[in-house]
């Protein structure tokens, strides 16, 4: 006689939150961003996003079917995954490129280390650094489609504030004029489909805090001690610079990430620290304007070593 009684020790803690709960809240939390993705760059965008999201599904699917394993694709952790990505792209990437884009988020980065819970890296991030190799015409930020009508491609405003700022001191003063806040805000100007609208991030934000779904300390120290380090270093606005660039969807949406962030509340903190730190150091320094996405993989590799520093004591452990 079988017996589907499994015996372990106390204690026994349940919880109505399930992978597929939490995943439809993020897709959720995700919905203004890709609304605002099809308001500002057109319908094309919101395609993009569909595309992504099947492409994810469809390798999840097949990767399953071939190692004969059980279908993954329910927990909606591939669509999480597909959204992302999408929102790293920008809206004039060819179709074939995004597929690129998926089958490397999925199998590679996913999938081959376990499947979700195992990935060590973010997988859209990690598949933007590779589409980002494999096709500069198309990802580079000088390709990427205004909001404006009747206009052709231009820099992004973080690029703009990236040259102006490195041109001289005198012309660092006229950054406000190229990066308006309100412009920022709601998202009206280049870039990729997810990052130019704040106003619809925030909104995200929120839900996710609301739902309890994801911690702040990991958005909130990313958020805050990039806007600290940015007005140390003084060359550019730090709120313009916050605004500008993935910074807030990077921080919002994908620093939080529960496999590739700490477990501790320390551990998110020095992790969202570090994230500001190397963010605001490869945007200073580096040839490339923006470091949110090098930042996030970065920590991401060092996760493993921050939880072992942060490892709280088990209660009533044996002292050292």
């Amino acid at each position: 006689m079988s017996s589907n009684l499994i015996v372990t020790s106390s204690p026994h803690i349940h919880g109505r939150k399930t992978t597929k709960s939490i995943m439809l809240d993020v897709v959720i939390a995700l919905v203004p961003a890709a609304v605002m993705a099809a308001i500002l760059f057109g319908w094309g965008a919101l395609i993009r996003v569909f595309i992504g999201i099947l492409g994810c599904v469809l390798f999840e699917c097949l990767w399953c079917l071939i190692m004969k394993k059980p279908d993954t694709t329910g927990d909606l952790s591939a669509v999480v995954t597909g959204i992302l990505l999408t929102f790293n792209v920008p809206s004039s990437l060819p179709v074939w490129q995004l597929l690129v884009g998926c089958l490397v988020a999925v199998i590679l980065v996913k999938q081959l280390f376990g499947g979700i819970g195992y990935n060590f890296l973010n997988p859209a991030l990690a598949a933007r650094v590779f589409m980002g190799l494999s096709f500069p015409e198309t990802m580079t930020a000088h390709t990427f489609p205004s909001t404006a009508p009747d206009s052709m491609s231009t820099a992004t405003p973080l690029l703009q504030l990236d040259a102006l700022s490195k041109a001289t001191p005198a012309a660092a003063k006229l950054v406000d004029k190229y990066a308006d806040l309100w412009t920022l805000f709601i998202g009206n100007h280049g870039g990729v489909l997810g990052e130019t609208c704040a106003a619809a991030l925030i909104i995200g934000f929120i839900y996710l805090l609301v739902r309890g779904v994801i911690n702040p300390i990991i958005p909130l120290s990313y958020i805050g001690s990039a806007y600290l380090l940015h007005l140390a270093f003084g060359a550019v606005a730090p709120l313009n610079a916050i605004l500008s660039g993935g910074l807030m969807l990077g921080a919002i949406f994908m620093a939080s990430d529960y496999t590739t962030s700490p477990y501790s509340n320390l551990g998110k903190l020095i992790f969202g620290l570090g994230c500001g730190l190397l963010t605001v150091l490869i945007r200073t320094y580096s040839s490339t304007s923006e470091g949110v996405t090098y930042a996030i993989l970065i920590m991401n590799l060092i996760v493993p070593y921050i939880n072992d520093l942060t490892r709280r004591k088990p209660y009533g452990g044996a002292a050292k």
